[in-house]
């Protein structure tokens, strides 16, 4: 490949010789002479300019019958931005197939929900990613079973599962065919990872492309978490989560001197740990990449002080979108903390109380269906809020509302219920689905610090203002809150 993410070949061979951590995760470096595939930061010598081949993701590395390194493990680089230099129906696709879809669909029931053939589907995939989605799919279920067998104890029977493989036989064929030696023998190698505590604990390192502004999320997040459902403390972040038949907590923290956050889940099946290790991902904004938007937003007179006082700023997001607009409905036209004091109402009322629920951890969020039918009466919330939050709720509850549909089609639905305008959709959209472009342009935040010191800007004239900091203008609005602390929504 000529070119990947605006690097030409040479700029490419100067990153690879560097091994510099920014890089990882951006491309992915194939040797002809060995027929493997190594991150940038891989610590083998360099090989010869003439076998080196460049490639956009892990899987059309995989394509193209190059092998994962052993080495410096491709699986545990730090995720490419789905968005980036990506047509919005490979988006699309990209988002569904994080979320399994071809686990159990076909590539034709994939292409059908994004709203195209499969052959057109096919052709866009190798166009932007390098690879098809079945390959795409299959990596992602390698790559993720390999992070298993390295870092934790699991069973290799529930590795299969967990990692999305009907059966323990195709797990083996297909890992016998791409690292050309079985799992038991990659487990018996291997050199040591993160060990579970005990019990039911599974332990995962999360990478991520530094820097990394670890206590603006963590910040973030305790201003807003809910008692019974979330703690944040110098351990980290924990939080209850509810699963098919049952429920997981998980805990965050970060680790020192790598370039990884540490994720604890404790009572989940191994067949939910990829959607939670996603949710993970996201909600801690993994996947960005740090210098790509701060190139894009430093132009600007008023982000460029603001980028460089937090080069690492993320988008601290949401573990469940639903959750998500329930609190942005909540928190409309008060003060954080007492958004956060009708959330833990709403939660008293109307979660479920887990069994043996400690250290604060005591609650489940309420579902669609109970919030639907919940008794709000006495919380302290207005007629309107009352209707609007449960509007909300038999929406995503009868299906006239997806979570999982193209980003645009969210907003569109969530502004359409009652009490819910187009500040609350966007504010679901940037924190909750991960859309780095999401603007909430109605914010009055916003237009007063965009106006610097004036008189606020218009909603149009901030709209137009912020034309040059897509497609990255999340970022912006994080930039732009964290600098009116007292004033944060």
């Amino acid at each position: 490949m000529e070119e990947i993410l605006g690097l030409d070949r040479r700029a490419l061979d100067r990153a690879r010789v560097s091994r510099d951590p920014r890089f990882d995760g951006k491309f992915f470096i194939a040797v002809t002479s060995t027929g493997i595939y190594c991150r940038p930061v891989c610590p083998v010598p360099s090989p010869k300019k003439a076998h080196v081949r460049y490639y956009t993701t892990a899987a059309a590395a995989a394509e193209a019958g190059f092998r994962p390194c052993l080495r410096c493990r491709p699986e545990a680089a730090p995720g490419t931005p789905a968005w980036l230099g990506t047509s919005a129906v490979v988006r699309r696709a990209l988002r569904l197939i994080q979320e399994g879809v071809l686990d159990d669909a076909s590539v034709d029931v994939l292409a059908g929900r994004v709203g195209v053939g499969r052959r057109h589907l096919h052709r866009l995939f190798v166009q932007h990613v390098g690879a098809s989605p079945i390959t795409v799919a299959q990596t992602r279920r390698l790559h993720f079973a390999k992070r298993l067998l390295d870092e934790t104890d699991l069973p290799i029977t529930e590795i299969a599962l967990a990692a999305g493989f009907g059966s323990l036989r195709r797990f083996n064929d297909t890992f016998q065919r791409t690292y050309q030696r079985p799992p038991r023998e990659l487990r018996r190698q291997r050199r040591g990872g993160l060990a579970a505590e005990g019990g039911d604990e599974v332990v995962l390192r999360l990478a991520f492309r530094p820097p990394y502004d670890w206590p603006q999320v963590r910040d973030f997040l305790a201003a807003r978490a809910m008692p019974g459902i979330e703690r944040v403390d110098a351990r980290g972040y924990a939080r209850t989560v509810m699963l098919d038949g049952g429920h997981a907590v998980v805990c965050m923290r970060t680790l020192e001197h790598e370039h990884a956050l540490e994720l604890r889940v404790r009572g989940a099946a191994p067949a939910a740990l990829f959607q939670l290790s996603s949710a993970a991902r996201r909600t801690f904004d993994l996947a960005a990449d740090p210098a790509r938007i701060a190139l894009a937003l430093r132009p600007d007179p008023l982000l460029a002080p603001l980028v460089k006082r937090r080069p690492g700023l993320r988008i601290p997001g949401a573990w469940e979108p639903f959750e998500c607009a329930v609190r942005a409905v909540l928190g409309q036209q008060v003060s954080v903390a007492a958004g956060r004091t009708l959330a833990a109402r709403l939660v008293d009322r109307a979660g479920r109380r887990v069994a043996g629920g400690t250290d604060g951890l005591t609650h489940l969020f309420p579902s669609p269906a109970a919030l639907a039918s919940a008794d709000l009466d006495g919380l302290g919330f207005t007629r309107a809020r009352t209707a609007a939050l449960q509007a909300l709720a038999r929406a995503v509850f009868e299906g006239a509302l997806d979570f999982g549909a193209p980003v645009e089609e969210v907003v569109a639905a969530l502004a359409a219920l009652p009490g819910i305008g187009d500040w609350t959709a966007q504010y679901v959209a940037l924190r909750a689905l991960g859309e780095p472009d999401a603007f909430p342009a109605a914010d009055l935040v916003l237009r007063r610090v965009a106006a610097a010191g004036g008189t606020p800007l218009t909603r149009r004239a901030l709209e137009a203002r912020a034309e040059a900091w897509r497609p990255w203008r999340g970022y912006a609005v994080l930039h732009l809150w964290c600098s009116q602390r007292r004033l944060v929504p």
